[in-house]
């Protein structure tokens, strides 16, 4: 289905999305934040390369973390660790981090279009980041979007080892607090699932989406701990 000249929230049924390629729902439209918070309130979001038409998807099944698994040699790394954390302390800089090619990557799927629409989502309140600090050089972080007590994990990076990994369970773990059942990973790879993903079916995933988005999130955006050790 095409978006071009539609309102922001006439997205199609997720229910009807390509098996091949793996739910893909709609083209077009626009990244404005009304689509896109629209997008995320019904478990669509956008993923496209630059130069390609934006994309809308909805896979079955979808990748979620109910926990972030930490392997024994990465709590020994939590134990030891001098590292900190926070949460929007940097949200531009980590959105930009998680855009530059990676070292195997020819580019990127987080254009300059989806930069200023996540940081437009960020000073609405909709977007946030947790960084992961050593003293203060900018080592590891995750963004994605909130809405409710449901969020949506759009990328991550990585500047030290297990930086990225770090900022995955400190995320998991304060989610949890604010009792988040889970959070989205969207599309599944072999590191997710070493970290404890779990892939639900569609419709199961967007039946639990449906009701989390709706529920009260939470009143401010703060971590209940300040340093990686504090995770151990």
């Amino acid at each position: 289905m095409q978006l071009d000249g539609t309102a922001p929230e006439d997205f199609p049924d997720p229910a009807l999305a390509l098996r091949d390629p793996n739910g893909l729902l709609a083209f077009g439209g626009d990244l404005s934040p009304a689509r896109l918070l629209a997008a995320y309130a019904r478990g669509i979001f956008p993923w496209f390369s630059d130069g390609d038409p934006l994309l809308w998807w909805s896979p079955d099944p979808r990748c979620v973390f109910h926990t972030v698994h930490a392997s024994r040699r990465l709590q020994r790394v939590l134990r030891r660790s001098r590292w900190t954390l926070s949460i929007d302390r940097a949200f531009d800089e980590v959105v930009h981090a998680c855009a530059a090619p990676r070292h195997t990557d020819s580019g990127t799927w987080i254009t300059p279009e989806m930069i200023d629409v996540y940081t437009r989502l960020h000073r609405l309140g909709h977007a946030h980041s947790l960084e992961v600090w050593d003293a203060d050089e900018l080592i590891g972080g995750i963004y994605g979007v909130n809405i409710g007590r449901a969020f949506s994990a759009e990328s991550m990076f990585s500047r030290a080892d297990d930086a990225s990994k770090i900022a995955m369970i400190a995320l998991s773990r304060t989610l949890h607090g604010w009792g988040f059942p889970f959070f989205d990973a969207q599309v599944s790879n072999p590191h997710l699932l070493r970290m404890g993903a779990i892939m639900l079916p569609r419709a199961e995933f967007l039946r639990q989406w449906r009701a989390l988005v709706v529920q009260p999130g939470p009143a401010e955006w703060r971590l209940p701990f300040a340093r990686v050790c504090e995770l151990a």
